[in-house]
């Protein structure tokens, strides 16, 4: 367009029938109607124009023929190792369906403690150090399970922890302190007899401070 306004405007003086030729056309390019929007965007649009923002994840181009190895191992992987493996698993699965067990929480039977052992009894010495064991881990689970409740509470309550979980923390307090008093100061390698002598000596411990109190 700037072109053909160029050419009118170099062809006016010197050719007046030239100019009145674009004096017309000029006219009916510029007076004509516009056609829609049909014709300011064609149907069809051109793709290197109006280009479509690239995704997250590009398909990589294939630049080769050969195949990628990964699909390979992936396919290999799946029919020789993933495939046997879920198919034997759902076999399973199907026939312990069919076969139900039921489990319970192991009973072991209350043995004498370690002070109501005989000297040189060391079967009883092997049971009650084994029974004492099970008790701490029964005493650990019992701390844990308490302190899992006071965080449900406060997760729950929110702000109003310190009104509505009091009575878990009361709880935990005193499960944490009988924890303490009886497994406290142990070490990695406490056992049924180092627990019994630190029972002993606080035991001694109190009856002083009573005596002491009594005076």
């Amino acid at each position: 367009m700037h072109r053909a306004r160029r050419r009118m405007r170099r062809a006016a003086p010197s050719d007046p029938a030239a100019a009145a030729a674009g004096a017309v056309w000029g006219a009916a390019i510029f007076s004509a109607p516009p056609a829609g929007p049909a014709a300011a965007m064609p149907e069809d649009r051109d793709w290197e124009v109006y280009k479509v923002p690239p995704t997250r994840t590009p398909e990589s181009e294939r630049i080769t023929s050969v195949p990628n190895p990964i699909t390979f191992i992936q396919t290999v992987f799946n029919y020789v190792i993933d495939a046997p493996v879920t198919f034997v698993r759902e076999w399973i699965e199907r026939q312990q369906a069919k076969n139900k067990f039921y489990y319970y929480h192991q009973k072991f039977r209350r043995v004498p403690d370690l002070s109501e052992c005989l000297e040189g009894d060391y079967l009883c010495f092997y049971e009650a150090e084994a029974q004492w064991r099970r008790d701490r881990m029964v005493d650990q689970e019992i701390v844990e399970i308490v302190r899992e409740r006071l965080g449900a509470c406060k997760q729950r309550e929110g702000p109003n922890q310190f009104q509505n979980c009091a009575k878990e923390v009361e709880q935990l307090a005193q499960v944490t302190k009988a924890y303490q008093d009886r497994y406290g100061d142990l070490g990695v390698h406490g056992n049924a007899r180092t627990c019994l002598m630190k029972q002993k000596h606080r035991m001694m411990e109190e009856r002083k401070a009573q005596a002491k109190a009594s005076q």
